[in-house]
């Protein structure tokens, strides 16, 4: 799918992509570790852009410092 035409998701949506709780990814926003965007009040995101993410392995370090 092409960037410019690909629609904004959710939290809701991406939980369901990356078969995570929606309160890790809220986390992940938290910390600043996930490509993600603030429209209005609400996170959105590119699923293309939060694969590229999983693939970089960035995803595999965010939960070591977790406490």
């Amino acid at each position: 799918m092409e960037a410019e035409n690909e629609k904004w998701s959710s939290i809701d949506e991406l939980s369901k992509h990356l078969q995570v709780h929606k309160d890790t990814i809220r986390l992940w926003i938290k910390k600043g570790d996930i490509p993600a965007h603030k429209i209005g009040k609400l996170w959105r995101f590119k699923i293309s852009e939060v694969d590229e993410w999983v693939r970089s392995g960035k995803s595999a370090d965010v939960n070591r410092n977790v406490k």
